[in-house]
């Protein structure tokens, strides 16, 4: 093995070791030189999506016309590494608004509801797994105006927060999200066209989306945790899905945060490509293509490394993956079973395979974070 790689081992051994307090105090110092992980499945597992609003439908003909039956919620379990040393295990529930049939009352409001177990690995042998606290709460969902309120849940007592157990010396501690994230919008005769570019070399690339439907992040708060090592951060920007692709883009989601008293911030830009497989409608098979690049204006490419990528059709270019540049890339994979009748799924098996080039522990943990509070609407279609 490589001694990059050995020294990138050491570094996570060092993090994983400061999570449960069995970390020499010089893990902190060693956060100052941010240390990068270039390494395929820093993000992977397998998720399962129970779909029980579309296969469970109101048979007492109390409420409007296609409601699920009331308490009917979809589920999505799952057990995901993250940067190798830290896992997520467990589900997220999804119930939608009810109204009755006859005057339109609101019986039944929209939330998720998580319930995720947080657990960290040792590096040096990955079976060694240490629980060290949970990740619940309720965010209402106001599907009128696509928002999702982060902190609704406090009204029940119930805040959407990472709760961790003292573990040895390491102090417990518990800590909230807050801030808004805007959903996909209920009414789609609103949605406009809106233009990304992406810039490699002296080559500009534009993608033009007819029907842009964004979903927005405003002051999103995530918590800090598993361990220390991962702060609170703040988030803003948008992605914006193409409903006739199917393709996800992003033109900046930036992620703000301080790590041993130094500030830092990045910037998401890319895209989340969906591709179906030929015989789809037989297997159910499709996978989301992830190219996403972190702080692309500052790590662009000159002219002369981009020569390959002047070669290529402008569709070509901006999917096109640069290794030049730090980037989320690899895959999530989809096997649907489909509502009979429908194009849509009743449950998803699901398998994440996500890769490194050059990301921080930091970049990686928040990207996840945030991935799972739009879990609903990244999956919806």
């Amino acid at each position: 093995m490589e001694s990059p790689n050995r020294l990138n081992g050491w570094m996570l051994a060092m993090a994983f070791t400061a999570a449960v307090a069995w970390a020499a105090p010089a893990a902190v110092a060693l956060m100052q030189d941010q240390p990068t992980l270039t390494e395929d499945s820093v993000i992977s597992g397998t998720m399962h999506i129970d779909f029980k609003t579309r296969t469970t439908p109101d048979t007492t003909g109390k409420y409007r016309e296609g409601s699920p039956a009331l308490d009917v919620k979809d589920k999505y379990n799952f057990d995901i590494s993250v940067a190798k040393t830290t896992q997520f295990g467990g589900s997220i529930l999804r119930q939608p608004n009810i109204y009755t049939k006859t005057l339109g009352s609101h019986v039944q409001g929209a939330a998720m509801d998580f319930d995720i177990t947080l657990a960290v690995l040792n590096p040096r042998d990955l079976k060694q797994k240490k629980a060290v606290g949970k990740w619940v709460g309720n965010v209402p969902i106001n599907t009128q105006s696509g928002a999702y309120d982060l902190a609704g849940g406090t009204a029940q007592q119930r805040p959407l927060r990472i709760a961790v157990d003292a573990v040895g010396a390491a102090k417990a501690f518990t800590d909230q999200f807050s801030g808004r994230m805007r959903g996909k919008a209920e009414k789609k005769e609103s949605l406009a066209s809106y233009t990304f570019k992406r810039v490699i070399g002296k080559k500009v690339v534009e993608k033009t989306i007819k029907n842009s439907d964004p979903m927005g992040f405003d002051q999103i708060v995530l918590a800090k945790g598993p361990s220390e090592v991962y702060p609170r951060t703040t988030v803003n920007g948008r992605l914006d899905y193409d409903y006739e692709t199917g393709n996800w883009y992003t033109d900046g989601i930036r992620f703000k945060y301080t790590v041993d008293g130094r500030e830092f911030e990045d910037v998401i830009t890319g895209s989340i490509k969906w591709v179906e497989d030929a015989n789809r409608e037989a297997n159910g098979k499709g996978q989301y293509e992830f190219n996403l690049r972190f702080n692309e204006e500052k790590n662009r490419t000159s002219a002369s490394e981009a020569a390959a990528f002047e070669k290529m059709s402008d569709e070509e270019a901006f999917f096109a993956v640069d290794d030049s540049v730090p980037a989320l890339t690899g895959t999530i994979s989809y096997v649907d079973t489909m509502v009979s009748g429908s194009d849509q799924p009743a449950s998803s098996e699901i398998t994440y395979n996500l890769n490194a080039n050059k990301l921080t522990k930091q970049q990686i943990m928040n990207f996840f974070k945030l991935w799972m509070i739009c879990v609903g609407p990244t999956n919806d279609e």
